[in-house]
């Protein structure tokens, strides 16, 4: 079989990575895309990073076994672990990941503060720890740990008196400072917007889900898998056996961020 006709494989830790595979179906409106939502793991964001670790790993191998030419690690929790020990045993597959948008959230020119919203896993690692070096002298930035969101968006609920309660209660130490911009470091944020201005005011919202498209178009043509005229499918799948979660991922997929 021709690999260009394979189907590009998205993952994340449960549906929020919906809001990247929309993001990519509009730069690659031709390709296939295969979505696993772990939701019977979700969320990522408190366990161990062996964990996740060999939960990616599994994913993944399921996913190549089954024949896919690209891997979009649809998650920030689980980029931060996984997509670099991806990468390097799997050379030949392009792997794509997500990293939170504090470069342009920084340098926005806004006077106020930046939040980074994302969950513990994310926030400790490696990788956001160097970009935080890079630009914490830039801008105050706002470390906000809020991996209930994720469960949230998990059970259907996008708004309501109980998630802004919960937002309440992370933005109350803050209040009083002035907030610009909020990067939403997990991918299941994004569907929380309107409930997160409510609480938040007017900020701008960054995220990495359009760079992660572009950048998984860029890898895609590179390796010479791009395909010509393809039908634009794209298939649902979730770990949960609840048949609900899938009626639950096409909804989010049609939703307007």
């Amino acid at each position: 079989m021709d690999k260009r006709e394979l189907p590009i494989a998205v993952f994340d830790s449960g549906l929020g990575g919906i809001s990247v595979l929309k993001k990519l179906t509009q730069a690659l409106p031709e390709e296939r895309f295969i979505y696993f939502g772990d939701s019977a793991n979700a969320p990522y964001g408190t366990k161990s990073r062996e964990w996740i670790l060999s939960r990616c790993d599994d994913i993944a191998s399921s996913f190549i076994e089954r024949g896919v030419k690209a891997l979009v690690v649809a998650c920030n929790t689980a980029t931060s672990v996984a997509a670099a020990p991806l990468r390097e045993k799997y050379p030949d597959l392009p792997v794509t990941g997500l990293e939170p948008a504090l470069k342009p959230a920084v340098e926005d020119g806004a006077d106020g503060a930046v939040v980074v919203m994302a969950t513990p896993v994310t926030l400790s690692g490696e990788k956001f720890k160097g970009l935080l070096d890079r630009f914490s002298e830039k801008r105050e930035i706002i470390l906000m740990g809020a991996p209930r969101l994720v469960e949230f968006v998990e059970s259907g609920v996008y708004g309501g008196e109980e998630v802004e309660g919960y937002l309440r209660s992370l933005y109350e130490p803050y209040r009083g400072r002035k907030i610009s911009s909020v990067v939403l470091g997990c991918t299941h944020f994004p569907f929380l917007k309107d409930s997160i201005s409510s609480v938040f005011g007017d900020v701008a919202f960054y995220d990495g889900a359009t760079g992660t498209a572009r950048e998984t178009a860029r890898r895609i043509k590179e390796a010479g898998l791009e395909t010509e005229g393809g039908d634009g499918y794209v298939m649902m799948e979730n770990s949960d056996p609840d048949e609900r979660m899938i009626d639950r991922s096409w909804e989010l997929f049609d939703r307007e961020i």
